[in-house]
């Protein structure tokens, strides 16, 4: 496990990508997966940025570990910020017609359906939200 502890700001968004990345390419990962952990990857790292801490700011970690069997990468954000589970969010109804849609929480739900597994949970006053994905790509 690897792991990276930063300031919860839209400027790190690019070290955020970075280390990822760079942990994706060591162990393999298939494009097309990056790609999509790149897209889940910055919209759970800009939520931290502007609703964890508002209006002040905080403190982020990035934890990224690799299974072998099967090929698989686990992603977790822990934040000190104001408690909050997108996994329990409900998912927005995209039958609407775009203008009918209320404004907020396409991207957690790209997320989650783009991921093979998403994880809350609220322990010592933390948010910890895990993603995995399976670098064999069936359904998702």
């Amino acid at each position: 496990m690897r792991e990276l502890r930063l300031k919860a700001d839209l400027d790190a968004i690019s070290e955020v990508l970075g280390f990822v990345n760079s942990l994706l390419d060591e162990n393999g990962c298939p494009v097309p997966i990056k790609l999509q952990l790149d897209i889940a990857v910055e919209e759970l790292f800009v939520n931290i940025c502007n609703y964890a801490y508002t209006p002040d700011t905080g403190d982020a970690v990035v934890r990224v570990s690799f299974e072998k069997e099967p090929a698989s990468v686990t992603i977790t954000f822990i934040d000190s910020g104001v408690a909050f589970d997108p996994v329990a969010k409900p998912d927005p109804d995209v039958e609407l017609p775009i203008e009918e849609r209320p404004i907020g929480g396409l991207g957690i739900y790209m997320v989650k359906q783009s991921m093979d597994g998403m994880y809350y949970e609220r322990r010592d006053d933390q948010n910890i939200l895990t993603i995995h994905k399976l670098f064999a790509d069936g359904n998702k």
